[in-house]
């Protein structure tokens, strides 16, 4: 009995083929209820030639023999066999079985096994989205799988703010890679190989390309960087320089990838096609939003989940959401698309806690508010004579309060922005702050999580309460003075997670206050989350506390601390005065 036909049918330019069926009536039901997302043409049903879907199809087949050519079968066999290869790796590599690749020896400082794990799933995979809870170190995961040659020249691309940030973690984790941090939107050659005369290269490309003028002198031409920095912004004018060149590009927050149509989705897709390896790192996957979560995992791996039309309807995707996002987790997941692992599946490698400084925007509106009065404060400050010793403590203190307040209202809405994130992800949160403006803002912006206030401006059943709401589960997030607290109890139950949305000078303060939940009864890893402006008070006070030394303790030093016991500087509102003028004292650029 002749029951229909499967074919292949060749793809129009780029991308994968397509299977067309063509069936009897009762053949074509079943198949349509297995293969959802097929397209219907008239009377055929086409679906995208992945794999999965190959493999599915030759189980199909063992219950429908349709008419299939001979190469056509041959195909679909090639298909089982790379499905059934790739799930048994993926399955080996996840349950630690496989070898790990001895570059990860390369590094300075040895991964954890949770993060040799993704590196090597990477390494198998080719594309894979790591989702991992914040502070679980997914940076030195795309590191680690850097230190093998077959990722090499490699391309991260991040936030506006944050290539330095890379720079300097590349630096401490595999010191023998070469890094460029583009300077501009615009690319230069970063081999060289345009350099004809002598005179061009060591002037022009010498000071665009930052080679040592040593190296550019002899004419000594360095090779193409191992690591190339960029950010989204930049990305759009290096993409076509890039692609081709680059073998992995790590797409950081890469939920920046979500809107089609975007100059840096068009770049994104430019380069990672051409690249080898593909890997996308986010603390908040975003599976709720079908077509956006579609739209990155698309970067990361062409016609992965099909077209956007098949997409949607396997999915169930109405007005942009996913009817079942857990559901659709759980398929990236099985196919080695995602990973996610939380602080408790990692708890066991984890330190007992780590403090991570995290750096965030700032609204600069906030701190040119203060500039003027600012200014002369830090005249009087620095003056070698002619104001009187209380005068100058006075201007002090007053400088001291005005551009740390400023610097915490310039913070806040990205330090909620921080926290929502945490909420989101399943945390309940402790954070600290110290001026009531900025709490006022916190307030505003974290309403719709509940959020209880600890400070000294409530009375004493006014912070039992918040504390009771707090634990209980009433209220997602807890705000806690800095100098506030001390002797509480009882958050260890509720609560691994601390935020310090401001600073205080002094190194005890902030021990003390990861004390709160570091104690007796804690069951969980505790992270401490240090956001840092690079304006206003930040980078001052996180140099005296040495805040900004690493990315991760856990990963630069289980046994060490991040935040020294080092004595309160007695001279460090002059150095906040020195870093302000030096900022935006006369002569500077506003």
């Amino acid at each position: 009995m002749d029951l229909g036909t499967l074919r292949y049918l060749a793809p129009e330019g780029r991308g994968r083929g397509r299977w067309a069926l063509v069936a009897q009536p009762q053949v074509m039901a079943r198949a349509r209820r297995i293969f959802v997302s097929g397209t219907p043409r008239g009377g055929t049903l086409e679906v995208t030639a992945t794999i999965d879907v190959g493999r599915d199809l030759a189980w199909f087949l063992e219950r429908y023999p349709l008419r299939v050519s001979a190469a056509d079968r041959v195909r679909l066999q090639a298909s089982t066999a790379a499905h059934e290869e790739r799930q048994t790796l993926i399955a080996a590599v996840l349950d630690r079985r496989a070898p790990m690749p001895e570059s990860f020896a390369r590094l300075a400082i040895e991964p954890r096994d949770y993060q040799k794990v993704a590196a090597n799933l990477l390494l198998t995979r080719r594309s894979l989205l790591l989702a991992d809870d914040l502070g679980l170190g997914k940076t030195l995961v795309a590191i680690s799988a850097m230190t093998d040659p077959r990722t090499r020249p490699a391309l991260v691309v991040t936030m506006t703010h944050l290539p330095k940030q890379w720079e300097a973690e590349l630096g401490k984790f595999a010191p023998d890679l070469r890094v460029h941090v583009t300077k501009t939107g615009q690319p230069v050659d970063l081999d060289h190989s345009s350099c004809k005369k002598k005179h061009l290269f060591r002037s022009e490309c010498c000071a665009r390309c930052g080679i040592s003028r040593e190296n550019a002198y002899h004419g000594r031409q360095p090779a193409f960087p191992d690591v190339v920095v960029t950010n989204y912004h930049k990305l759009a004018g290096w993409s076509d320089y890039l692609a081709g060149r680059i073998r992995m590009v790590t797409f950081d927050e890469c939920q920046e990838l979500r809107h089609p149509g975007t100059h840096r989705y068009e770049a994104g897709v430019h380069v990672a096609r051409a690249a080898d390896f593909r890997l996308g790192l986010s603390a908040t996957p975003i599976f709720n939003h079908g077509e956006e979560v579609f739209n990155v995992i698309d970067v990361l791996e062409e016609d992965a989940l099909g077209t956007r039309e098949e997409f949607g309807r396997e999915w169930d995707v109405s007005f942009g959401k996913v009817k079942d996002p857990v559901r659709l987790g759980s398929h990236l997941r099985a196919e080695g698309l995602m990973l996610r692992r939380t602080k408790a599946d990692v708890g066991m490698e984890l330190p007992k806690v780590t403090r991570i400084p995290h750096h965030i925007d700032a609204d600069t509106k906030a701190l040119e508010a203060i500039k003027g009065d600012a200014a002369e404060l830090c005249r009087i400050i620095l003056a070698d004579s002619g104001v009187e010793r209380g005068g100058k403590m006075r201007a002090a203190a007053e400088f001291d309060l005005r551009l740390r307040q400023a610097t915490g209202v310039a913070k806040a809405p990205y330090v909620a922005q921080f926290v929502r994130l945490l909420v989101e992800s399943g945390e309940r949160v402790l954070l600290f702050g110290w001026h009531r403006a900025v709490y006022a803002l916190w307030a505003d912006l974290l309403k719709d999580l509940g959020v209880v206030f600890y400070t000294g401006s409530e009375s004493a059943a006014e912070k039992r309460e918040a504390k009771r709401r707090f634990v209980e589960g009433d209220a997602r997030v807890l705000v806690m003075s800095l100098r506030a607290g001390a002797g509480l109890d009882g958050l260890q139950a509720a609560c691994s997670t601390v935020v310090f949305g401001e600073l205080d000078w002094s190194p005890g303060v902030h021990d003390q206050n990861v004390g709160r939940i570091d104690r007796f009864g804690q069951a969980q890893p505790v992270f401490a989350y240090f956001l840092l402006s690079t304006e206003g008070s930040d980078p001052v006070i996180a140099d005296v506390l040495g805040i900004k030394r690493g990315q991760s303790e856990g990963l630069r030093n289980p046994e060490g601390a991040l935040v020294e016991d080092l004595e309160v500087d007695p001279q460090r509102v002059r150095r906040l005065a020195e870093a302000w003028m030096a900022e935006h004292g006369p002569g500077r650029a506003a």
